[in-house]
Parts: structure tokens; C-alpha cells; sequence
């Protein structure tokens, strides 16, 4: 148990007492009272605000009910002061020995430090990228790709049991498309000049190789014949292909899957056909005629009766079409059925989508609370784009692939760990600037640098003790370590707090800002060594106190490492 959630306890203790005391009222809701760091640190070690949120339901003063709390938190073990602030904040003073003890945990647990059963085994299903499979990923993808695969590490290390899942949107018009494309290419393969790509179709030379393939499979058999003879073929092998393609500039990254889910499969095992007898058995399907389009009137248009679904009862502003006019499924009822299939299996949804989808999150989710009963829940995180720079100017986009710039390429000029960091830098629902002089810089004001440096700095420093003075890290004299060591420690114990918070917003840009925050932490006490040298990790003149400091920088250096690999990050060792 961390020390947040000891004392949480040490709380919830308190509470109990006042109310066998019959001092607070009886089952009072708990869940708005958080134990958490102070946000200034000089007012204490803890701060909670139990008085603040229970004394209105308790019908009582704020100040008064913090005075009762305060006179039971005073008889806890560890806490040296118990202090009101304010209209009611209780702030506490604790023991240095309950830090020490945190460090000692640290130690014990290592890599699991920070891990939690907040899930307690329920399952979850993340669906990122689902980039449709018409090229090579982009860095328009790139983002939602960092973000989903980091949401899925550390919903895993938070005691979730995570299914990593993308979507394949292989049954749409735009893979008739890329077959098209692929069959130009085909015949180019076959040494035809098909001159410059017409408009509507795939520019990008990433097709080359699926018209050469099929050149040398097939000969000349499909160059005069009519679409209908190729096109299933073609575009199966561009997709298959594809697929690989953009499971290889994935892996790049460090992004892998366990379920590649086809839409097209979807469609054959009649999914969308079963959701909407599911949804018409329950009275939410129905037939019925569109609203005209708003604005002005368009004299083609004509009323036509589709299969509705009633996402208004839902809080959406319209049903919606489940099947086009001609009987085909729209996208909606496609998704619709999708997601009733990831239902089956999964406590929990997430999706991660781009901005641009964010007029089609009311109705989905809307169709996911019909079709499960409201028993699953179901999140969609927005991830907005990113604006590719160099040295602060817009960059240019890629001749090879078409109109974009590939994924590949920005891994390897900057690397897979300062991409991943970079796009966790921010809320994902903020835009960004991803500057390529920027994100490589060695200052202070890159947090990628700033971070993996106080990681390096660490090992440096625990090589040097031994190979220079034979010192290495020990627990026997933490005793010695003062006030600017402990609070090192305390930002380091934030780690599981931090984990939890981050695991039920859905947000894994809050690792990235501990991270940032500890690494300030760290590079703070080390400039403090070189205005004071009794404050240097390696004293020669002092071993005992040597081998607690490093004993400390080591444990920062795990929790360091923890925070980095929940978001896919390899610790540097040396820089």
C-alpha cells in the first residue's frame, strides 16, 4: 500500500471514529475526499480535503468538522502535526521516517512500483490508429497511435486486463479505390506507360510493389479484362500487403496489437444484420424518413424510407441510418455492429479517433449504450493533429509517399522514444507542434532531453561512485539523508497516485508531466551540489552518507524508468 493510500485509510479511520461518536453524520459519500501532496510544499507533506467536502451534507462548519478530523489524524503514528488552513484544508507534517520507508518500498518493489489493482482484473478493449489500410502510416496517425498504446500500457500496469485492438476498414469504397490504383500500377509493372495517376486514385509509388507482385503472379491476364474479373483480387493482395506495411511502420514504434479486426469479415459473418434485429426486437430501430438537409432547400431531394436507429432517446439530435437507400450499410451501422462485437468481450471500450471524427462520438456511443444495456462503458478519446515543423517552419511534405510525411521517415531521422515522448507531451485533445529542431535539443526546455537526461545523469553517478571510490548504494544509513533529499523522495512516491489518476481519466500525459516534474526535482538538488558540495551524491570524505544518497538516486532513477516504460520509452544511461 503507498503512503497516499495509508493514509486515505488513515482517513477513512477518522471518519469512522466521528461517527461512532456520533459527531458526523452516518454514510455520508465518501468518494470526493482525496489525500494528496500540498500544492505548495512548505505547508506539509499531505493535504486533505475531507472537512471541505463532508461538511455540507454533515449540516456543519467546514472549520469545525477539520478540528475534529485533525484531533484523530494527531493520534496516527508517523504524523508529527496536523494543521487547518484555510476554511478547512487539513494539512500534515510527517515523520521523516515514513518517506524513508517509502524509499525502501521503492526499493522492494522495483519495476512494480506504481502498479495497481484499481482494475481489478475487469477487461478492456483500446482501438487506436484503424488507419484505413490505403498506404503507409502517416504522421497524421502518429499521435493517436502514442496515445492509444500508452492508454493500453498503463491501463495494463493499473490491474486491467487490456486487449489491443485495430480496426481494418477493408470493405469500404476507398479499398475499390487503392484496388483501382494498384491495377495501374500492375500494368506499369507489365512495362505499360500509364502516365501521370489520374485524380481520385492513390498517387503514392508505396504501390509499386503490390502492381509488381501481381505482375508476376497473374502475367497479362487481368490488363484488358473487365473490373469486375479483378478487382476482388487486387484488392485483396493491396490491402494484405498494406497491412504489413503499416504493421512494420508500427512496430517502429514499438506499437503492436493482439486483434487485427476486419470490417469486411464483420459484414460476412452478418454482425450488422444481428445488432439491428438485436435493436429493432427492443423497439430502437425503425422505419422511417430522413429529415430534409438543413439550410437551403435542395430540389433533388427526395424522402426515402430507411431503417432508423433512435439515438435521440440517447441525447443525440437526430436517428440515424443503419443501411443506405440502395440497402448497403452506411458507416454508422457498419460501426454500429463492430462495436456490438467488441462488446462480447470487454468490461470496457475505448476508442481513440481523430478530432475530425468528433460529430459521429454522440450517436456511437449512443448505439453502444442500446446494445449493451448500458453495462459496458464506453470512452472515445479525441486526438487532434499535429503540425510537422523544422526550425519553426512548416516542412514538406513526402514525393514518395504521395502527399504526406511517412511515420518511417520521422522515426528513423529522430527516434522511436523522442516521437513517443514528444506526443505525450500534451493533453491529446490540444494541438501540437512537432518541430524537428526542437524535439532533439539538448536543453532543459525539451522535456524529452530533460527527463532521459536525469535518468543518465543517475547512472553516470552510480558508476562513477564505484569505479572512483568503491561506493555503492546502501539502506543502512538513510537516517542521514536531510530535508532536500526527502523531498526528492516525495516526488518520486507520487508515481502511484499519478497512475491511478491517469488510468481513470484516460489521459497518459499525466506520466509524461510527473516525469518532467521529477526530473526538475532531481536537476534542482544536483545544481544545489555544485553551490554547495556537501549536498554532491559522492563525498569521498563521507561513505556512509554517499552510499545513502546514491541508495536514493538509484530508487529515483527506478521510478524514472517505471513512468518511461508506461509510455513506451527506453531509459537512457548515458547521453
Amino acid at each position: 500500500m503507498t503512503i497516499f493510500a495509508q493514509f486515505a485509510a488513515h482517513v477513512n479511520t477518522a471518519l469512522d471514529a466521528l461517527e461512532a461518536a456520533g459527531l458526523l453524520a452516518v454514510g455520508l459519500d465518501r468518494k470526493a475526499v482525496t489525500v494528496e501532496p500540498p500544492r505548495d510544499p512548505s505547508h506539509g507533506d499531505l493535504a486533505t480535503n475531507a472537512a471541505m467536502v463532508l461538511a455540507k451534507p454533515a449540516g456543519t462548519n467546514p472549520r469545525a468538522l477539520a478540528e475534529a478530523i485533525a484531533a484523530e489524524l494527531g493520534k496516527v503514528s508517523g504524523v508529527r502535526a496536523v494543521e487547518i488552513a484555510g476554511p478547512g484544508f487539513l494539512n500534515l507534517r510527517l515523520d521523516p521516517a515514513i518517506w524513508l520507508d517509502e524509499l525502501r518500498a521503492i526499493a522492494a518493489q522495483g519495476d512494480d512500483y506504481g502498479r495497481s489493482g484499481l482494475g481489478t482484473g475487469k477487461t478492456v478493449n483500446v482501438e487506436y490508429v484503424s488507419a484505413n489500410p490505403t498506404g503507409p502510416m502517416h504522421m497524421g496517425h502518429c499521435r493517436g497511435a502514442v496515445v492509444g498504446d500508452a492508454l493500453a500500457n498503463l491501463l495494463q500496469f493499473a490491474g486491467y486486463k487490456v486487449t489491443r485492438e485495430y480496426y481494418v476498414n477493408d470493405a469500404g469504397g476507398q479499398v475499390d479505390v487503392l484496388a483501382r490504383s494498384v491495377h495501374l500500377r500492375y500494368r506499369e509493372a507489365l512495362g505499360e506507360d500509364v502516365g501521370a495517376i489520374p485524380d481520385g486514385l492513390y498517387p503514392g509509388d508505396y504501390l509499386v510493389p503490390v502492381g509488381q507482385k501481381l505482375a508476376a503472379e497473374y502475367g497479362d491476364k487481368f490488363v484488358a479484362a473487365p473490373e469486375s474479373a479483378w478487382l476482388e483480387t487486387f484488392r485483396q493482395t493491396a490491402v494484405a500487403m498494406m497491412m504489413d506495411m503499416i504493421r512494420s511502420d508500427l512496430a517502429l514504434l514499438g506499437i503492436h496489437h493482439d486483434i487485427f479486426a476486419s470490417e469486411a469479415e464483420v459484414q460476412r459473418a452478418k454482425k450488422p444484420e444481428a445488432a439491428e434485429a438485436f435493436l429493432r426486437e427492443r423497439g430502437l430501430v425503425y422505419d422511417g424518413e430522413l429529415e430534409p438537409p438543413k439550410g437551403e432547400p435542395d430540389p433533388d431531394w427526395e424522402p426515402v424510407t430507411l431503417p432508423l436507429f433512435k439515438s435521440t432517446l440517447f441525447g443525440d439530435d437526430q436517428d440515424r441510418p443503419i443501411r443506405k437507400s440502395d440497402g448497403s450499410w452506411t458507416y454508422f451501422g457498419a460501426d454500429m455492429a463492430y462495436h456490438f462485437q467488441k462488446a462480447q468481450n470487454a468490461d470496457r471500450l475505448i476508442d481513440i479517433w481523430g478530432a475530425d471524427h468528433a460529430g459521429t462520438v454522440k450517436r456511437i456511443k449512443a448505439s453502444v449504450e442500446a446494445l449493451t444495456g448500458g453495462s459496458v462503458d464506453f470512452d472515445v478519446k479525441l486526438v487532434q493533429m499535429v503540425r510537422l515543423l523544422r526550425g519553426g517552419e512548416p516542412i514538406k511534405m513526402s514525393k514518395r509517399a504521395g502527399n504526406f510525411v511517412t511515420l518511417a521517415d520521422v522515426v528513423r531521422e529522430v527516434g522511436k522514444d523522442v516521437v513517443r515522448f514528444t506526443m505525450l507531451t500534451r493533453k491529446a485533445d490540444a494541438q501540437m507542434d512537432f518541430d524537428f529542431a526542437k524535439v532533439v535539443e539538448a536543453s532543459k526546455d525539451n522535456p524529452v532531453f530533460y527527463v532521459q537526461y536525469a535518468h543518465a545523469r543517475i547512472c553516470s553517478t552510480l558508476r562513477k561512485a564505484e569505479a572512483e571510490e568503491g561506493f555503492k548504494p546502501g539502506a543502512e544509513h538513510l537516517h542521514l539523508l536531510g530535508a532536500e533529499e526527502l523531498a526528492l523522495v516525495r516526488e518520486a512516491a507520487n508515481l502511484p497516485r499519478v497512475v491511478e489518476a491517469a488510468a481513470k481519466a484516460g489521459e497518459p500525459h499525466r506520466i509524461a508531466f510527473f516525469l518532467g516534474d521529477l526530473a526538475a526535482a532531481f536537476h534542482a538538488y544536483w545544481n544545489l551540489g555544485n553551490d554547495r558540495p556537501d549536498k554532491r551524491f559522492i563525498l569521498a570524505q563521507s561513505p556512509e552518507l554517499s552510499s545513502a544518497r546514491l541508495f536514493l538516486a538509484e530508487r529515483l532513477g527506478q521510478v524514472v524508468r517505471n513512468g518511461l516504460r508506461l509510455m513506451g520509452v527506453e531509459a537512457a544511461t548515458q547521453m
